[in-house]
């Protein structure tokens, strides 16, 4: 056995030995890991090479500067009609679902409307809440995700890219606010529905993780109108999420929390103003401001 260890450790004619050969092939898989947990110096030991880790640290977005869109929700506007939901699923090309997934809770909606308890014995109470995605400035889902397919970008909106998602779920499972789904299913409409598909979304394919995205789509459109129009910078009308334009209570509100004059700022800072899960330190760009004042 000795002998064999010994051969197996001597150079080959290319001048590298097969111990050597093992350890740079399972060199990326030790310094994913190491980035799924948080550690990043473990994975540039690991890699041993600047240039390739600095391909793999997914880079920090700029907080204070440019834009940085957030929401606030109003559970004491909020009647809990549904229109944010039906907007966001028709906006998003979301597949409709069966009445018998629907009863066992297995149709796929990037917004839902849950139930929020306040209060205690003997006054509690209860208000239905609108859930999208958390947007969290330090999400867990980014770091589980071993070929990068969920990110945060410098405007502070957690993306999915669909092409290159493997359907791990390992960020479904990470995201402590259920706010992720995984398609099973090939998406299909009547056909009566297709060509009433939003062009500017694409429909993902069986196996991938989707959430929301802020209408990621409206906010490139906005872009492009912005710099048709001479570059002007963007205004508070041309870029809005489908929930907050269709809500008729205006109890979501969308914007920049960076530009202080906006309303979602203000909002933000409310006496009401809370977060979901907020102990845990993901420290979501979604407020909620508590009913009854």
């Amino acid at each position: 056995m000795s002998e064999q260890l010994e051969k197996s450790s001597q150079e080959q004619p290319d001048g590298v030995s097969r111990l050597d050969f093992l350890k740079r092939g399972l060199a990326p898989v030790a310094a994913l890991a190491a980035l799924a947990a948080g550690k990043k110096a473990l994975a540039a030991e690991a890699l041993g090479e600047k240039s390739l880790m600095a391909e793999l640290v997914r880079p920090e977005p700029a907080a204070k500067s440019g834009h940085r869109w957030g929401m606030v929700i109003d559970l004491d506007k909020c009647t809990g009609c549904g229109s944010c939901v039906v907007a966001c699923s028709s906006e998003n090309n979301l597949i409709l679902g069966s009445p018998q997934e629907a009863a066992m809770n297995r149709v796929i909606r990037w917004l839902k409307i849950l139930p929020v308890n306040e209060g205690e014995y003997p006054a509690p109470k209860q208000r239905l809440a609108p859930m999208p995605c958390q947007q969290c400035d330090d999400p867990p889902c980014i770091k589980v995700c071993p070929v990068y397919a969920t990110y945060l970008n410098p405007e502070g909106i957690v993306g999915q890219v669909y092409a290159r998602c493997i359907g791990c779920r390992y960020c479904v499972n990470a995201c402590p606010y259920t706010c992720k789904e995984f398609n099973w299913k090939t998406p299909e409409w009547p056909e009566e529905m297709e060509a009433g598909l939003n062009p500017d979304v694409s429909v993902r394919p069986r196996g991938v993780v989707e959430k929301c995205l802020f209408c990621h789509h409206r906010l490139q459109r906005a872009k492009e109108k912005a710099a048709a129009e001479g570059h002007r910078p963007l205004a508070a009308s041309d870029y809005q999420t489908a929930c907050a334009d269709v809500c008729p209570a205006k109890a979501i509100v969308f914007g920049d929390l960076n530009d202080k004059d906006s309303d979602v700022a203000r909002l933000s800072k409310d006496d009401r103003a809370f977060h979901l899960l907020e102990d845990l330190g993901t420290h979501p760009k979604v407020t909620y401001l508590r009913g009854g004042a």
